[in-house]
């Protein structure tokens, strides 16, 4: 799949906002006043940032707003009005908090599910492709939902959360890696079961399907070679999680080793992130010669 920038900041700035919001909201640190004003600016910075960046992958913006009525059936619009809704709540707990201090532990609660149930359907328009068989599995959402969480926790001051928290993101990912591999030829998409042809023989391509480009290879067709993506899942491990666990575990925590390991796992996130897209191959590729 094309690695899209906007949609890789909207799936790491939100998940990371909303991460905040929801250890925020369980009154991890307990802030009140500027304190609570500042923690909650950084939040909804990333997790309306974020949200808002993805607007921008659309052809046409607008139709953004049509993707709430479909919440029965689509995993895009549940993300929609989950977000709104954790936005909603956490808003009304941050105004407590600020302007009253004081902590609306019921409301904290529920606006801190529905922060990390956003995130979760946010994975879940990526876990239910069939038709991309790298995110068709359990650790695609698992993935998404630990970063958030335990990102969260390193933005809000939970260092020792942080810590063993990104030791499973870590175990998670190589698990996500190693098992995705092979998925696509073990789903058995061919050129055969593509083109529905696989009963009278062996096909092969005679020439493309058109000479030019199109949406689908544009949106759907992206080939990253094997030395690279191995080299950048090296690089990304390495800053998502190895840095800023030896960070906490030098005692990081309002001095520069807690900057080292913000800005660190944040760069790792984001190329860990770029190949979830890139690395990701769409049965269509099938039709154009693409698949391998």
């Amino acid at each position: 799949m094309h690695p899209a920038p906007s949609v890789i900041l909207f799936s790491v700035l939100s998940g990371l906002g909303f991460g905040m919001l929801a250890w925020l909201g369980i009154g991890k640190p307990p802030v009140t006043g500027m304190s609570a004003f500042i923690f909650f600016f950084v939040a909804y910075a990333l997790s309306v940032g974020g949200l808002l960046s993805a607007t921008f992958h659309l052809g046409n913006p607008k139709n953004s707003l049509k993707a709430f009525s479909q919440w029965q059936t689509s995993w895009l619009s549940r993300e929609g009005c989950c977000a709104i809704a954790a936005l909603t709540v956490m808003g009304i707990y941050a105004a407590g908090a600020i302007f009253l201090e004081t902590h609306w532990a019921l409301l904290g609660a529920i606006g801190s599910i529905l922060s990390i149930g956003t995130v979760f359907t946010t994975s879940m328009i990526y876990a239910q492709l069939k038709t991309v068989p790298r995110w068709n599995h359990w650790t695609t959402p698992l993935l998404f939902v630990a970063l958030s969480t335990f990102g969260g926790a390193l933005m809000t001051g939970q260092v020792t959360v942080a810590m063993y928290g990104f030791v499973a993101v870590g175990l998670i990912q190589l698990v996500a890696w190693l098992t995705s591999d092979n998925r696509f030829t073990k789903r058995g998409s061919t050129l055969e079961t593509a083109t529905g042809l696989g009963n009278i023989g062996k096909v092969r391509m005679f020439e493309p399907p058109h000479t030019g480009t199109n949406y689908l290879l544009k949106e759907m067709v992206y080939v990253i070679g094997r030395k690279h993506a191995v080299k950048l899942r090296v690089i990304a491990m390495l800053l998502m999680v190895v840095i800023p666990v030896l960070m906490i575990a030098m005692g990081a925590g309002h001095d520069i080793k807690a900057v080292i390991a913000v800005l660190s796992h944040l760069v790792g996130v984001f190329a860990s992130r770029w190949l979830f897209f890139a690395e990701a191959e769409h049965v269509v590729g099938l039709y154009y010669g693409k698949r391998g």
